[in-house]
């Protein structure tokens, strides 16, 4: 049984397997690679519901984050997800961190939350569109050649 050994952020990082240096921030890097920070006014709601689908399907799941006003958007993004069946909630993490104000030149108390949504049993099911759903959004469409008979005159 492997022990893990907690570093300093700024240490490197040897990997047993191939004696190679790794330094911590890149480890830190390809971890925030599934990260969405949430803002409530700079994106609509289902830009980030989106987003984050495509994340669970990359990843297998999401970090959503937000400082403030915009936590009630990050907990209505993880509802929806989970209420469709998309996601499972894993983790939920709750702070205050200290902000500098520009305008007023100190530090602000801003309370965060970190919301890790890990992809549902049922996603990929889910994701892909049933047969039936895929012929009724096509049947609008005419194919290439159909609309350029019809342009023609004969």
């Amino acid at each position: 049984m492997a022990m893990e050994i907690a570093t300093p952020i700024h240490a490197p990082v040897t990997s047993p397997a191939s004696n190679l240096i790794i330094s911590a921030t890149t480890a830190v890097e390809t971890q925030k690679k599934n990260r969405i920070q949430v803002s409530n006014t700079k994106k609509p709601l289902f830009f980030y519901v989106n987003l984050a689908k495509r994340y669970i399907q990359q990843h297998n799941e999401v970090e959503l984050s937000a400082l403030g006003m915009a936590i009630t958007t990050v907990v209505t993004i993880s509802e929806i997800l989970k209420n469709n069946g998309l996601a499972t909630e894993k983790k939920v993490l709750t702070s205050t961190v200290g902000i500098k104000d520009e305008s007023k030149g100190k530090i602000v108390q801003k309370t965060k939350i970190e919301i890790v949504l890990a992809k549902s049993d049922k996603f990929d099911s889910l994701m892909t569109p049933a047969p039936e759903e895929e012929a009724v959004a096509n049947m609008g469409e005419k194919p290439i050649e159909t609309e350029a008979r019809e342009g023609k005159k004969e």
